[in-house]
């Protein structure tokens, strides 16, 4: 078996429920395709090096999964199809995995740990969201006094 790594770009202002139905989605043709998966890492949403379809930004999600080959094809299609992936790239990571069941063990943590990191940024970027409203507000009603005195 080998492991491979499947990098995606998603439009931004895609919900999290949208985000996960395309997760699942991944997973059905790995799973149709004979592939084991590992694990899904949403690395969150980042500037982009340069404009996309008119996106600046896009959420960056990794997927591992162990094959033989034959669901790389099947998954870029499908990634391919989707219209608010915006770039996708997969590459062979390790060439041969000995241990198959530790591997989706050390998987297994691995989600977990980088799930909670994932949770974790999503409660600051929602703060620094919110507090970038609040200074909005505020200095509008700021402009809005200096304009009525």
């Amino acid at each position: 078996m080998r492991e491979y790594e499947t990098t995606f770009i998603v439009q931004p202002e895609i919900s999290e429920e949208g985000c996960q139905e395309l997760l699942a989605r991944v997973d059905q043709v790995l799973e149709r395709s004979g592939a084991a998966r590992l694990l899904h890492d949403d690395q969150g949403k980042r500037r982009l090096a340069y404009e996309i379809h008119d996106f600046q930004k896009g959420r960056y999600v990794t997927c591992y999964f162990l094959d033989e080959g034959k669901a790389v094809k099947p998954l870029e299609r499908a990634l391919r199809l989707e219209e608010s992936v915006l770039r996708f790239l997969t590459v062979l990571k390790t060439d041969e995995v000995v241990d198959v069941e530790a591997r989706k063990l050390a998987a297994v943590e691995e989600e977990r740990v980088r799930a909670e990191r994932a949770r974790e940024r999503r409660e600051r970027e929602a703060e620094e969201e919110r507090a970038r409203q609040e200074a909005a507000r505020t200095a509008a009603a700021e402009a809005e006094a200096r304009a009525q005195a």
